[in-house]
């Protein structure tokens, strides 16, 4: 009876993990201050948009031309490295997916090419005041932990031979522009769901397809596929609880592994990767003093993959040397509350896969 009932108390726990995360997965962004979709889920529309208005919500139709299908062997090859590439030059465009872990854009790239260009863009849109409220989009805080995921991705693209290219810009300018001056046949990317980023993949789209530039865009941000989801995204569970109750059966997919080694970039002598900005490059104030006339406040968290891996690695001890009952409790209650389980920026910034966060406590714990 003992061993049946740990058996069980293991089971319900690591099934109250994968729904708490899952909660994450579809509150991060928001949380973190970006609109976001769900878990699958609809994206927080733009006011002005029909879809504001209209009682039934109107998803957009994605962009990617090689849309992934529903055999999950095609997603994920074993080595990228043995992939057949020609002598071609492709972009990843990094947005919301700062990492290389479990990462299907990259690694599609990395598979497809012969040259890679990795490059971020900081766009300056989101650095500016907000059209409905007025207020600022990005605060410092927040724009340093920015700064610091997109320095931490680069250490870990240099660690595997390639680099990461940086502009200040509009990506439907920076992108298009650099796509045009290296050559490159396709541009991967992560899609976005919330209003201003899709209108963006779509200028960009239609920019590259002026130049014969393929745009490949793969889903990859949220814990479940979308194309996995028992139901049309209009049909979307208007109730988390339903929502929850419908993916109950449905399989998370693997994690995708981080590659050992990425293809390089082109030999072309006017290059400039560029350089990290500062605050004051974004056109955001240093960080604010702090109280009677104190030095400036510094961040108790920090931004990066690096960071968010060490994150899981501690509350991994946490379930190791947490009692049954224990880590029941806390996973039930406190997950996105305790600070040692609130993972919620770098879930939002995409330095943490919520696939990989879910298979390595579900792992651990299931010990």
């Amino acid at each position: 009876m003992a061993s049946s009932s740990s058996s069980s108390c293991c089971e319900s726990s690591c099934e109250a993990l994968s729904v708490a995360l899952s909660s994450v997965a579809l509150n991060s962004k928001s949380a973190f201050g970006k609109t976001a979709t769900a878990a699958g889920g609809a994206a927080s529309p733009d006011p002005s948009s029909s879809a504001h208005r209209d009682p039934k919500p109107h998803f957009p139709q994605f962009l990617s031309p090689t849309s992934p299908s529903n055999d999950h062997n095609s997603h994920h090859p074993t080595n990228p490295l043995n992939g057949s590439s020609s002598n071609t030059t492709s972009l990843i465009w990094f947005r919301n997916d700062l990492r290389i872990h479990d990462n299907e854009a990259l690694f599609r790239a990395n598979t497809d090419s012969a040259f890679l260009i990795p490059i971020y863009c900081f766009d300056p849109r989101d650095f500016g005041k907000s059209a409905s409220m007025g207020v600022d989009k990005t605060g410092p805080y927040r724009a340093l932990f920015l700064i610091e995921c997109v320095a931490n991705l680069r250490e870990n693209l240099r660690q595997r031979g390639s680099d990461l290219v940086l502009r200040i810009g509009k990506p439907e300018e920076e992108v298009v522009g650099m796509a045009k001056g290296a050559g490159a046949s396709s541009v991967y990317a992560h899609q976005e769901v919330s209003h201003e980023e899709f209108e963006m993949e779509k200028t960009v789209q239609e920019s590259l397809g002026k130049l014969g530039v393929e745009a490949k865009f793969v889903w990859g941000s949220t814990l479940f596929h979308r194309d996995d989801l028992p139901f049309q995204l209009e049909d979307m569970p208007s109730s988390y609880c339903t929502f929850r109750t419908k993916l109950r059966n449905v399989q998370v997919r693997p994690v995708l592994e981080a590659p050992k080694e990425l293809k390089s970039l082109p030999s072309l002598s006017t290059l400039d990767v560029g350089a990290l900005p500062t605050l004051q490059d974004l056109g955001l104030p240093s960080l604010p003093d702090g109280q009677d006339g104190d030095a400036a406040k510094e961040p108790t968290i920090h931004g990066g993959e690096t960071e968010a891996l060490r994150i899981i690695i501690s509350i991994d001890a946490l379930l190791m040397n947490s009692k049954d009952k224990e880590v029941h409790h806390d996973v039930g209650t406190s997950f996105g509350i305790n600070p040692a389980w609130n993972v919620s920026p770098w879930l939002a910034t995409g330095c943490l896969s919520p696939r990989r966060m879910l298979h390595e406590l579900t792992e651990k714990y299931s010990r």
